[in-house]
């Protein structure tokens, strides 16, 4: 944390006395944060918050550079691809298909190619954990999922949203999916996609108006490890510290990117509201037999 208090006190151009002034504490106090010797209170890095946020300080664009650095130091072969992995309560042993069962591919490992969904995933979790990792995807069998209503579908099976249509053959195509396949890779449905895809299945939105809100929202991808072959694949790269103040700004972050979000969904779903299908409509026809 003692570089992101240098930084924080340059970008403010204050001396360490001046910094102190406004924190009330001692020039020793940040002189020991600043060298190493000491960490701040959770008392003190809430002042800190507060100063930061009074004076517009970009600490969020300071994490992500963080982590940005951290990962061009990590030199890779050509075979791996560089990922973020965000865990609640951190990883201990070998890395598992372990997540809950009705998560956006079902039981697996997920890995993301944007930091900031990872960062957001665990910023209300004390014990929680960032790490950069990277997988091997030679030899594992794999399938990329577009952002189309394949995505979706796919989404609300192992979300448990068709077990009424059980045995027809949409469902079986969904459930056949992923079968003997190691790793998934498909959009992320973060905290901006979530309002989307949940008023989906709820019967409030089109799927036209799902499809173009996943294009415009512009999410990253996700790579998740489906078998202990693929997780065996994984390597964690580097972990990376996060303190309570920078959680703080994560979590503001996660909240205006969920804001954004869901005004710019409910634009595009007021375009697209009299196109395309509900999805209590789609799962009607394929219990009919009219949707393969």
């Amino acid at each position: 944390m003692q570089k992101l208090i240098k930084q924080i006190r340059a970008y403010l151009n204050m001396s360490q006395t001046e910094f102190a002034e406004q924190l009330n504490v001692t020039f020793q106090t940040v002189n020991r944060w600043e060298n190493g010797r000491a960490l701040p209170n959770k008392l003190a890095q809430s002042k800190m918050f507060d100063l930061c946020r009074e004076k517009q300080v970009p600490v969020y664009d300071m994490i992500l550079k963080k982590i940005e650095d951290e990962s061009k130091a990590i030199t890779l072969d050509s075979n791996r691809v560089l990922l973020y992995h965000g865990s609640k309560a951190g990883i201990e042993g070998t890395v598992e298909p372990k997540s809950r069962k009705q998560c956006d591919f079902g039981k697996g490992f997920y890995m993301g190619t944007d930091s900031g969904q990872a960062l957001t995933l665990i910023c209300d979790y004390e014990k929680s954990k960032f790490y950069i990792v990277s997988v091997n995807t030679d030899n594992l069998a794999q399938i990329e999922v577009p952002a189309n209503i394949d995505w979706a579908m796919l989404v609300a099976y192992h979300r448990g949203k068709m077990e009424k249509i059980n045995g027809t053959p949409f469902y079986n195509k969904y459930r056949d999916m992923t079968q003997n396949k190691d790793l998934i890779i498909g959009n992320i449905a973060n905290d901006r996609m979530f309002f989307v895809i949940d008023n989906f299945f709820v019967g409030n939105v089109t799927d036209m108006a799902l499809i173009n809100s996943l294009s415009a929202l512009q999410l990253g991808k996700q790579y998740v490890v489906i078998s202990q072959k693929g997780c065996d694949a994984v390597r964690i790269e580097a972990e990376v510290e996060l303190s309570y103040l920078e959680r703080q700004f994560i979590k503001e972050i996660a909240e205006e990117n969920r804001a954004k979000g869901i005004s710019l969904a409910n634009d595009i779903c007021k375009n697209y509201r009299r196109e395309g299908m509900y999805f209590d409509e789609i799962l009607d026809e394929a219990k009919s037999g009219g949707k393969q």
